[in-house]
């Protein structure tokens, strides 16, 4: 092993080569994209990059991943921003959210306050249903807001042209559905936006502090000078943790090539295959459980590799009508499904109802979930019989 070789000199080389191969998979200029460990420390980034003012809006959607709803709830404790949240419940047209959104906008305009950021996904988390995050970003382009997506579930799993879309940054994590190692994400910030984006998460080597006059102060940087961007290099190197996964893309990708599915390769292949499975999916288990899927009208919210099926419980008989109680519930059927069955879905209370979600995955088929939908239906039967109540 030569690791001071390989981290100083070679490492840099590869990571190139990865940020090249990860671009040109979601077309967007190399210079814009950088890999970080996970989503949310994107998300982080560049809430704890910008300066907010009084009077600055930080808009959310009410389906925003926990751990991002946190972090806006610590930007507003630590800074003078406010933050609003835009109110649903699926299932909900598209039409509908993306007029919600606007009129949030409009009345924080009205109140002469600033809507400064707008955050959201593509594909939210729970329940997982697709957002029309490219409307959302035109309307940021409209109303002038700083376009932030949460990107989590999306490169991989939908099509993604970045050069298009052009939002103002967006995150997406390579390890779920790019099959690239844990933890690996793709930063993107074009080239318009860097310049506020001065730290990385943590703050490293490549930081740029402003100029003070105090020569007391300069740092020396002990890697090696790269030939990136001031921006590019500030994230080749955060301290010392396993970057191994961030070289796996080029590999990545290339595996997917090999992939087939209905006369079809590659993307297309995959895309196809978990959108289809999906479908079924939800079929298979509603069918099974006597249900129903979230969808809208339009079918919009089901364009991916998600399904969510309603199960059969009562949200009065079962959980008294409680939220708590109904989170509890949820909680113990995801232990018994890990525990018992060595298997794991997610599952949600949304709109005074409990869904689980359904994943597809190209390494599953409709067996599978003709499998889960048995096993779901004997966990709500425990459910009703008041098991879960045995280990609280």
């Amino acid at each position: 092993e030569r690791p001071d070789a390989f981290i100083r000199y070679d490492y840099p080389r590869l990571l190139d080569e990865s940020r090249k191969a990860i671009a040109d998979f979601v077309h967007a200029p190399v210079d814009a994209c950088v890999l970080i460990s996970n989503a949310t420390t994107g998300i982080n980034i560049v809430l704890r990059n910008l300066v907010f003012k009084p009077g600055d809006v930080i808009i959310y959607f009410a389906t925003i991943y926990g751990a991002c709803g946190k972090t806006i709830s610590y930007i507003t404790e630590t800074t003078p921003a406010e933050s609003r949240q835009v109110e649903y419940t699926y299932p909900i047209s598209d039409d509908a959210l993306c007029s919600a959104f606007e009129d949030v906008i409009k009345d924080i305009k009205a109140q002469g306050k600033n809507p400064r950021l707008a955050t959201y996904d593509t594909i939210a988390s729970l329940p997982g249903v697709r957002m029309p995050f490219e409307r959302l970003t035109a309307l940021c382009k409209d109303h002038g807001i700083f376009s932030l997506i949460d990107a989590a579930h999306s490169v991989g799993g939908i099509p993604i042209d970045l050069g298009k879309l052009d939002p103002d940054a967006y995150v997406t994590n390579l390890h779920k559905w790019l099959f690239v190692p844990r933890g690996c994400a793709l930063f993107y910030v074009p080239v318009r936006n860097q310049h506020v984006m001065r730290s990385t998460l943590p703050t490293s080597h490549g930081f740029v502090p402003q100029p003070t006059g105090d020569a007391s102060a300069a740092q020396i940087n002990p890697l090696p000078p790269g030939k990136n961007t001031a921006y590019i290099e500030n994230y080749k190197f955060l301290g010392t943790l396993d970057n191994s996964p961030y070289l796996c893309v080029p590999a990545a990708i290339e595996w997917r090539k090999k992939l087939t599915w209905q006369g079809k390769h590659g993307e297309v292949a995959i895309y196809g295959y978990l959108e289809d499975l999906a479908q079924k999916a939800g079929k298979i288990v509603s069918t099974k459980l006597g249900t129903d899927i979230l969808d809208n009208d339009e079918h919009s919210l089901t364009k991916c590799f998600f399904n969510n099926v309603r199960l059969p419980l009562d949200y009065q008989q079962d959980a008294g009508g409680d939220f708590a109680t109904a989170v509890t519930i949820a909680q113990w059927m995801s232990r018994v499904l890990v525990e018992e069955y060595d298997t794991f879905m997610a599952f949600l209370v949304h709109g005074d109802t409990w869904w689980v979600r359904l994943s597809a995955q190209i390494y599953l088929v409709e067996a599978d979930f003709e499998w889960s939908a048995d096993i779901l239906e004997k966990l709500c039967a425990r459910v009703k019989e008041g098991e879960w109540k045995k280990t609280r």
